[in-house]
């Protein structure tokens, strides 16, 4: 690894990079535009940032290319001894790699720790798999020839993360394409781009080869995207965000054909029946809801409480939602950090002031906090009405709206009404009452007694609108895997 332009910024005693990767080396952007970091949690100057034009993404997508034949053909071992090798350097750097996500997103530094711990674990895990890939080998049915397949990997690939978990959102997408032996072209979320600056390091202290890890922030990722997709050498697409633009990738994706992962929003129901443990019920709904200040696709949104334990669960749950500690996540002790950005902050304060306006009773928080930082007091709401804008749409703040019925099939109609299918949450002490609500309900992930889905060895993904395809287990590589069939002729000798 090289470093052109020596561009970094020190964080907790870290230098940070702060250009564009491309081919194994750190440069500036492309007539040396720059776009900045700044923190929500107080408005506070971050760093600047190399901005990658289209001509660096398309310089980007060319260095994979010309990589890609020589790291797919890289052993199998050697691809997880790498992996693992950086595995180790996450662990290694877990303090500053967790200062440098609170730094530019303001979230608790317990919660980045946590990140770190779970967002390695996909380089472990996906380590673990390189090495084992294997096709399958059989007859014809007739018997007149062998049928052999192989895995091989897709090709090139574009990896496009978010601001929310900005580490292990990239390690899910980068470890099973490093594993399956496909170059990467990676795309972060303007507003964090260091947490991924600093992965990217680590990878070439690693030992990826040159090309094969390509990084471009960029303040404005439309026509970025929308050029890295139209090139023909570009084989997949991995996308984690809202279902609004997977749309356009997906539609984007269509002419080249490409091979394409999308990991998009949901509006997650939190379903607690009357035979619940109530004890653990609320300390899954504060997990669900509250962890990451509520950012977080997986986040329960909709609280649908069956009648008999409603009163109960309300008053605990508001109790506790008052008890969270806000502010800025670099001071130890915090529960809840900033929303990510002014806007967000306004839609989040949009979406509580029509639930009132249509009748909704708020019974703590409900409006942003004062100062410099985007904090929302956490939220507790009932009484919304089923056709306001927080019941249909993903919050992605600290609000809990609750809703009480009566009966399975009401709380799970509920459920299941919304386009979105990516998490659900649902408590009930009787095992097959709560397995076979399982079976009823639209959702790729759902918890049963546990506020927390997220697993490296679990598949990741949802239904409907939620998206398209897995990440994590043991079916996130095969995302970035073509099965090749050969047709082995039996010659007479």
């Amino acid at each position: 690894m090289t470093n052109s332009n020596n561009s970094s910024v020190d964080i907790a005693g870290a230098a940070i990079p702060t250009g564009l990767f491309i081919d194994g080396t750190w440069r500036p952007g492309e007539n040396d535009a720059t776009f900045d970091v700044i923190s929500p949690a107080s408005g506070a100057f971050v760093a600047s940032v190399a901005d990658a034009s289209v001509s660096d993404a398309l310089d980007a997508l060319g260095s994979a290319d010309r990589a890609q034949a020589s790291w797919g053909r890289t052993s199998g071992r050697e691809r997880a001894e790498i992996l693992r090798a950086a595995f180790d350097l996450i662990r290694q750097n877990r303090d500053v790699i967790a200062a440098v996500t609170t730094a530019e997103m303001g979230r608790p530094i317990e919660q980045s720790l946590g990140e770190v711990d779970y967002g390695g674990e996909f380089f472990r895990w996906f380590s673990e798999q390189a090495a084992h890939l294997s096709g399958d080998f059989g007859s014809s049915p007739r018997g007149d020839f062998d049928i052999l397949t192989t895995k091989v990997p897709v090709g090139p690939s574009l990896l496009i993360t978010p601001w929310n978990f900005p580490l292990a959102m990239g390690t899910r997408k980068i470890g099973a394409a490093l594993a399956a032996g496909c170059t990467v072209v990676i795309k972060p979320a303007a507003q964090t781009p260091l947490t991924m600056a600093l992965l990217v390091r680590l990878l070439a202290e690693a030992g990826v080869p040159a090309g094969v890890v390509n990084f471009v922030p960029t303040s404005d990722s439309a026509p970025q995207s929308e050029a890295l997709m139209a090139d023909s050498r570009l084989r997949k697409v991995s996308f984690t965000g809202s279902t609004g633009v997977g749309i356009r990738l997906l539609q984007q994706a269509a002419p080249n054909v490409l091979r394409s992962s999308m990991e998009l929003g949901g509006n997650g129901p939190f379903l607690v029946f009357d035979d619940a443990n109530l004890d653990a019920a609320l300390d899954g709904a504060m997990l669900a809801k509250f962890r990451n200040g509520g950012q977080s696709c997986v986040a329960a949104n909709r609280f649908i409480v069956q009648r008999a334990v409603a009163d109960e669960f309300i008053a605990r749950l508001v109790e506790r939602t008052q008890a969270l500690a806000v502010g800025d996540g670099a001071t130890p002790g915090m529960d809840v950090g900033p929303l990510i950005d002014a806007r967000q902050l306004a839609r989040v304060q949009n979406l509580v002031d029509d639930a009132i306006a249509q009748g909704a009773t708020v019974l703590t928080g409900g409006k942003s906090v004062p100062g410099n930082g985007h904090f929302f007091e956490p939220t507790v709401l009932v009484d919304v009405p089923p056709h306001a804008d927080i019941a249909n749409e993903e919050i992605f703040g600290p609000v809990a709206v609750v809703s009480v019925v009566d009966s399975d099939d009401e709380a799970i109609a509920a459920a299941n009404d919304t386009p979105y299918g990516l998490a659900a949450f649902l408590y009930s002490d009787d095992v097959t009452r709560a397995f076979n609500a399982t079976s009823r309900i639209e959702a790729g992930m759902i918890g049963v007694n546990r506020g927390l889905v997220s697993e490296v060895g679990a598949p990741f993904g949802g239904v409907k609108a939620s998206g398209l395809g897995r990440e994590g287990g043991k079916l996130g590589i095969e995302e970035y895997l073509e099965t090749k069939y050969i047709a082995l002729a039996r010659l007479e000798r």
